[in-house]
This record gives structure tokens, sequence and C-alpha cells, in this order.
């Protein structure tokens, strides 16, 4: 197996410490001993090799082996993400995190049953993100995936127009994804609509925005099944996986 990969702060110096909850998770519940091997990562591309050295009660003592950055993947997938109702927005952000998706932006759509108001929005935000920084570890990602604020429609229609590719998941689409020309560089931004789809109106301002409907399958996804489906079929096309 790969080595376990753990946030952390600070990369530089040939002996790092692992503290705090990552220390801890390390330490306590992984039980990760004197000459294991562990990888650091900033989230953004930085990365560590390291060897543990001591175990102490909440914290690794670590020597580093190497330290190296990797490169941001292109073109960046960004999935917009209608929201679902209950905990599905979770489990999508958890399954397009660990497929590869760089960009994950909740969208308030005119369909979706739940709404963000208020103290929610934070609260929401941060059990995305969270999920998100968690997938990111389990899948040994280096670039951990933004998740957005909260956009409306008009700020969807805008990342749409300023994308290399806008696509927008319809199951009355007659072109299907797997036949779209896909840019070497730059956003693709797919839209996925909740529970109840997506509007005439949010239609007819996406394709204004450079939108193209598009058709996953044959079969009618669930909203937190339709983004990781769509984002697996670019991801092979634009030879990132």
């Amino acid at each position: 197996m790969t080595a376990p990969v753990f946030l952390a702060h600070r990369l530089d110096g040939p002996e790092l410490t692992l503290d705090g909850p990552e220390g801890r998770h390390a330490a306590s519940v992984r039980r990760l001993r004197a000459g294991e091997r562990v990888d650091l990562t900033d989230g953004a591309g930085g990365v560590a090799e390291c060897v543990v050295r001591e175990t102490l009660k909440d914290t690794l003592r670590l020597d580093v082996l190497r330290r190296y950055d990797v490169e941001a993947p292109r073109p960046r997938i960004v999935v917009v993400q209608g929201l679902p109702k209950g905990d599905r927005g979770e489990l999508a952000v958890e399954m397009m995190t660990e497929a590869g998706v760089d960009v994950i932006v909740p969208w308030a759509a005119a369909r979706s049953i739940t709404q963000w108001k208020g103290d929610k929005v934070a609260k929401a935000l941060g059990r995305w993100r969270s999920t998100a920084r968690e997938a990111g570890k389990q899948a040994r990602r280096f670039h951990l995936p933004e998740v957005a604020d909260l956009a409306s429609t008009a700020q969807v229609e805008r990342l749409l127009s300023e994308a290399a590719l806008g696509l927008v998941l319809h199951e009355e689409a007659a072109e299907p994804l797997s036949g779209v020309e896909l840019p070497a560089g730059g956003d693709i931004v797919v839209v996925v609509g909740p529970e109840g789809g997506v509007s005439e109106e949010e239609l007819a301002g996406f394709r204004a925005a450079k939108a193209m409907p598009v058709l996953l399958g044959p079969t009618v996804l669930r909203t937190s099944t339709a983004g990781v489906a769509a984002a697996a079929v670019l991801l092979s096309r634009t030879g990132r996986w």
C-alpha cells in the first residue's frame, strides 16, 4: 500500500513534527510506529516523504526522506452541485474528491429541496469542506479540492461564461458527454442539478452563458452520483486517468 497522507502547514527542514488533530490521528488511531512511511502535504501540491522516527502520545517525530512539488492537473474539472437533500451532499463531495474533481461549487438551485439559509450556510460549508479534506487524504491526493462558497444561479452563469467548456447534465439533451470535444487546458465546468432537475429558466441562462446540455447516459442518476459519473468520463477522456 502507498504511505498514508496527513496535512501539515510546514514541510521545510530535515525533521518534522506532526501534532494536533493530524498527529493524534496518526499516533492514536492509525498507531504508526518508528520505521513506518508517512507522506505530509500542504494540500497545494507540496509533499514531504517521511519516515517515523518516534511516536509519542499524540505526536509523530519524522525524518524527511525527500521533498517535492506535484504540478496541478490540467484541465481542471469543476463541478457545480445543486444542493441535494439530507446528507447526500457530503456523499457527493466524498466521491468527487476521491475521483479527482478539482473544484466543487455548491449551488442554490431553484428546485433544491434543501436551502442553506443564515447560520446553515457556514455549518453546511464546514461539513462539505471537512468531507473533502478527509476524502482527499484517504485518496492520497496532494492537491485537495476547493469547496467554493455557496453560489447563486447568476454566479454559476458567470462561471460557465468564463470556462474553457461549460456543460449541463440534462436528461433531454441530444449530445452525449462522451462525444463532446474537450479543451486541452482551462476549466471544464459541469453543472449537476438537484433532485428536481434544472429548471427551464436556469437552462436558458446557462445556454446564454455558452454552456452545452449533455446526456450522461441512458439511465437517470441521483444528483449525488451524477457528478462523480460525469467526472469519471471527463478524467478518462482528458488523459488524467
